[in-house]
């Protein structure tokens, strides 16, 4: 079984994803940055460490993760100013990413999100675009990296339980998702080292079995 670093580990994903990595027996750390939320995060199964990644070095990064299987980046600023934007899903992702490589960590799980990219056509007059611009340069950045990485690009997210299977591959487009399913996908993508190194996964709600999807 592995440790799993799950960075921004208060989020709905973050919370959905860590009793299930609990459950299949691996060691979950999750990453807070407020101390009122350890508890939450402790009723999950997993152990909390609060560490605000906004501000942290990459030598602290490194410290928390040093020792780890694979590190889940499921952290993010939820909007706000584009300068924290920038902050949070850009640079601290980078410094994540950078940390994990100097720890020797060998896996990164990036939660991104579905047209996630260069191209990724959202306008500069958009409130979007300062997400999709940071999402975009942690991506580019994470496919620099000798990390054995996954990008995983979820479509819009709903609040619906999980159903377990989803749609994804080529002519697939933007529709929507549970945080269930995606917090589903993430436990295969790290029961699944072998079939998800350097490989991007943008998903639906569909009708294919996640862990044939991921294992395929």
């Amino acid at each position: 079984m592995s440790r799993v670093i799950l960075i921004g580990g208060h989020g709905k994903v973050a919370l959905l994803a860590a009793p299930l990595l609990v459950a299949d027996g691996h060691e979950v750390v999750s990453v807070v940055r407020n101390p009122d939320h350890v508890a939450e995060v402790e009723a999950t199964g997993a152990s909390a460490s609060v560490l605000d990644v906004e501000s942290a070095g990459t030598d602290a990064i490194a410290d928390l993760v040093r020792g780890s299987d694979v590190v889940v980046w499921s952290a993010g600023a939820g909007g706000g100013s584009p300068e924290r934007t920038y902050a949070v899903d850009r640079d601290a992702a980078i410094r994540s990413m950078d940390a994990a490589a100097q720890a020797g960590v060998g896996r990164y799980v990036m939660v991104s999100y579905f047209g996630a990219g260069p191209d990724h056509g959202v306008p500069e007059d958009n409130g979007f675009y300062a997400y999709a611009e940071a999402k975009a340069a942690a991506d580019e950045h994470l496919k620099t990296t000798d990390l054995a990485w996954t990008i995983l690009r979820p479509s819009g997210l709903t609040l619906e339980a999980a159903t377990g299977h989803i749609e994804t591959g080529e002519g697939v487009e933007a529709g929507q998702v549970s945080r269930d399913n995606v917090a589903h996908v993430i436990r295969s993508v790290v029961a699944h080292p072998d079939t998800t190194a350097r490989r991007i996964l943008a998903f639906n709600d569909g009708l294919q079995a996640i862990d044939e999807v991921v294992s395929s």
